[in-house]
């Protein structure tokens, strides 16, 4: 059989299952219990062939988490046990969040001492990125609160060890930012202890001279490398991670939590259009970008960023789409890579929501403050590690760790990632589309009436520079 006609089968069989399930469930229908059960797991064995064939660790995850569904569904009792293995992938991940955000902070920062010679564009740029994430992270708290998408998630039995919030006062949590051994900030998993830190020796970094700030910029580079290969590495165990902690999930408490990440979804798209016509439009209109011509711009590389879930795979499309409507390579190749880290609108706003949506579910009341606290240190986490596969769970599951709420919501969430992680990134890559033309119009250098070359000329035009330089 064909690749491609094991879609319209999978589909077939999942109606099927599904038929069958819901019939027996309203007892519509006599029929024997393992009728409906044979259909479901035909159906996941329909999946997992399709899955090898594909090759695709997002959609393993898909698949790991239909069958921890219905693990836990079947086998309530003995799927409680796999929990182990989301445990293993939890701290797992818990050992990246460290030394890498240290390693890309410090690169970040102090690979950019260059920005004395961009001057104001670097100032502004900064600038810009800070005020459009700033407005993301307030948007995806409104959203969360008026949706309240994990309130009513039952967590009887679940980590109900964790379910007691931290009492601090105003000086405790001002203390409570900065270091006083990097060590055991790193031993306890206090994230934004070990940002502070980072900031501060990137900021000295970038201060000492050349020759004494390459060889630690070399150093924090490959330590950055080698946590990315760290993180791919790990991430090969997500699908196992994900289906015990479903299997567990399911088990406990059945499918509610499923429920709650669907009402999660639909806030999270809601949030994001609005993200769009109530920040980035009205920015688009003040800086005068041609909204026509920088739609149509940004329709590819946005779709692949949707597609792939990647903005990297976006990236070069995206520079040139930029170009082709005005905003000079020089300001093209300084905003675009630089709000990779610094403008992650999509994923801001996505924490924003996710980091409450744990609260919500753990049934932890959280202040406004507590919760601004919360997602400003994930807005600071998040930046430099754009490039991560998973990324965002990363970040979120040792941010909720050392805010003392639990795990389990997070492994709810992870279920419906992959539709959620498409949205985020095409906003990611839009906003740093128009951030790219708005620093260019800022600097007086954005061309209204440019008519980008056509490829032959462009062809010609290399080849005689190559002729040139020989």
């Amino acid at each position: 059989m064909k690749f491609t006609r094991l879609v319209p089968l999978l589909l077939v069989l999942f109606l099927i299952a599904l038929c069958l399930t819901v019939l027996q469930g309203y007892n519509l229908v006599a029929l024997p219990a393992a009728v409906p059960l044979a259909a479901r797991w035909l159906f996941l064995l329909a999946l997992g062939v399709y899955a090898a064939r594909r090759r695709s660790l997002t959609f393993w995850i898909v698949v790991s988490m239909f069958v921890g569904a219905e693990l836990g569904h079947d086998f309530p009792t003995q799927a409680q046990n796999l929990k182990v293995l989301s445990d293993v992938f939890l701290r797992l991940v818990k050992t990246i969040i460290a030394p890498l955000v240290f390693a890309t902070l410090v690169v970040g920062i102090a690979g950019h001492a260059n920005l004395k010679q961009v001057g104001r564009m670097g100032i502004k740029a900064l600038i810009y990125f800070e005020v459009v994430t700033t407005f993301a992270l307030f948007i995806g708290l409104a959203a969360i609160n008026l949706s309240k998408a994990g309130v009513g998630v039952n967590n009887v039995g679940m980590d109900t060890e964790k379910l007691e919030p931290v009492k601090q006062t105003t000086a405790d949590i001002i203390l409570h930012i900065f270091p006083e051994n990097i060590a055991k900030s790193i031993a306890e998993g206090q994230v934004l202890q070990v940002v502070v830190f980072a900031i501060i020796f990137a900021i000295g970094l970038a201060m000492v001279h050349a020759r004494h700030r390459r060889p630690m910029l070399e150093l924090a580079e490959s330590l950055s490398e080698v946590m990315f290969k760290f993180t791919n590495v790990v991430m090969f165990f997500a699908p196992i991670g994900v289906g015990g902690a479903m299997a567990y999930t399911v088990g406990k408490m059945g499918f509610a939590p499923l429920q709650n990440a669907f009402y999660l979804l639909l806030t999270l798209y809601a949030a994001l259009v609005v993200f769009i016509l109530l920040v980035l439009l009205p920015i688009a209109l003040l800086a005068r970008i041609p909204i026509k011509r920088f739609v149509q711009a940004i329709a590819e590389p946005v779709s692949i960023a949707f597609a792939t879930t990647s903005s990297e795979a976006a990236l070069p499309r995206a520079m040139e789409a930029m170009e082709s409507i005005g905003v000079p390579r020089r300001i093209v190749a300084f905003v675009m890579p630089t709000g990779y880290s610094f403008n992650l609108d999509g994923t801001t706003l996505y924490l924003s929501l996710a980091a409450v949506f744990v609260a919500q579910a753990a049934g932890i009341e959280l202040s406004f403050g507590q919760q601004l606290v919360m997602v400003f240190t994930l807005m600071l986490t998040s930046k430099g590690v754009a490039g991560v596969p998973r990324a965002s769970l990363v970040i979120l599951l040792a941010t909720v760790a050392s805010f003392n709420l639990p795990a389990w919501p997070v492994f709810i969430i992870l279920g419906i990632d992959a539709i959620m992680d498409m949205a985020r990134t095409a906003v990611n890559v839009t906003g740093n589309c128009l951030a790219t033309a708005v620093v260019a119009r800022w600097e007086g250098e954005f061309v209204d009436n440019y008519v980008a070359p056509p490829l032959t000329d462009l062809a010609e035009s290399d080849s005689e520079l190559a002729h040139s330089a020989h």
